[in-house]
């Protein structure tokens, strides 16, 4: 069978998108013919030391077998320097989630070093693995990558039910970890000119990934009054987190940017009507039958979507219906492994 060393940064336990997507990858991968091994690097990418460069080059090599395929997560790929890239005796396939310099919130000149970081690591690649037609799009046009080496490879999502939504008030529910690119103080603002309509809001990511804007957050809501309307449940469990799809009413997302957007294709596989921001390839993610789209960053575009949305529940009721239509036709991970197996066997049988 062929072995393809995947290499991730960070608890592989991490709950969020991008984690995910590896997680289900390496449970999967060996039913599509191909043994994936992981290999933990160290956490601080996209900002590693001297020291983690080296910690990893030297994982890599302890798990390393002649003739093994070496994939590398995103969050590292990218910034793993040129030269230390070379060091590795295996064909590299870079998976890109996003770009790394696209993250909001960066200085111009750290967006503009790992912009070149990117370029030079996507060059070395033998194959690019991407989840969405948009963000292979962006690479090929703004990173030079050609197009013959770029695999589109979407997150699969479960079967799951369809969403039983809650009692009124309407339930409303975002999902991602608290950093500036989910865009959550501006649903908070937007939300807060909606005071004479009954709702709530539950956001469930997690707070650590950057204190500063969990810390703003928090204080935003308490400087709105709506303390009682507003749960930030911290990262939860995938139990509590389908429980959490199952009891709502309207899935929202305010992102920036998005290089696919798990969470909304959970949210379309429960058949929830959405509200979301169409940065980056959320607008081919999400079908404009099941939602209502907006421009990233328009706080008032935002607040008149969610008044009609949360005003209106015959046209939730419409969104819905379209949302449980395109979440049935959405990929299974055996598909997306399928795919990701298909570029390693490709890169095995490529001539050196």
């Amino acid at each position: 069978m062929t072995r393809l060393l995947f290499a991730i940064p960070g608890a592989l336990e991490t709950q969020s998108g991008g984690y995910e997507y590896d997680r289900r990858l390496l449970a999967t991968l060996g039913r599509a013919g191909v043994e994936a091994v992981h290999c933990a690097l160290p956490g601080s990418f996209p900002d590693p030391s001297e020291a983690d460069l080296e910690a990893s080059l030297a994982a890599i090599g302890r798990l390393l077998q002649r003739g093994d395929a070496v994939l590398i997560d995103g969050l590292a790929f990218g910034a793993l320097p040129a030269e230390t890239l070379r060091r590795i005796d295996a064909a590299l396939i870079a998976l890109c989630h996003h770009p790394l310099c696209l993250e909001t919130g960066l200085s111009l000149e750290r967006a503009t070093r790992l912009r070149e970081s990117e370029a030079e690591a996507f060059a070395l690649a033998a194959r690019v693995i991407v989840t969405s037609p948009h963000t292979g799009e962006v690479l090929a046009r703004e990173f030079s990558v050609p197009a013959e080496k770029i695999a589109v490879a979407p997150p699969g999502v479960d079967p799951a039910p369809r969403a039983r939504g809650s009692p009124s008030p309407p339930a409303l529910l975002a999902v991602g970890a608290l950093i500036p690119r989910k865009a959550f103080d501006l649903l908070v603002e937007a939300l807060s000119t909606l005071s004479d309509l009954d709702w709530r809001l539950r956001i469930v990511g997690s707070a650590s990934e950057s204190p500063p804007t969990a810390v703003a957050l928090r204080a935003l809501i308490a400087a709105k009054g709506l303390e009682r309307r507003v749960e930030l449940t911290g990262e939860i469990d995938p139990s509590r987190l389908a429980r959490a799809f199952d009891e709502a009413d309207l899935f929202i997302s305010a992102s920036f940017y998005e290089g696919y957007g798990m969470a909304l294709a959970q949210a379309l596989a429960r058949g929830l009507p959405i509200v979301t921001a169409t940065g980056g390839a959320v607008a081919e993610t999400v079908p404009d039958a099941a939602s209502i789209k907006v421009a990233p960053g328009n706080v008032e575009a935002l607040a008149a979507a969610l008044r009609r949305a949360i005003g209106d529940k015959s046209l939730r009721a419409r969104l819905a219906e379209a949302s449980w239509g395109a979440g049935q036709d959405l990929p299974r991970w055996e598909e997306t492994a399928a795919i990701v197996a298909g570029v390693a066997l490709e890169v095995r049988k490529a001539p050196a």
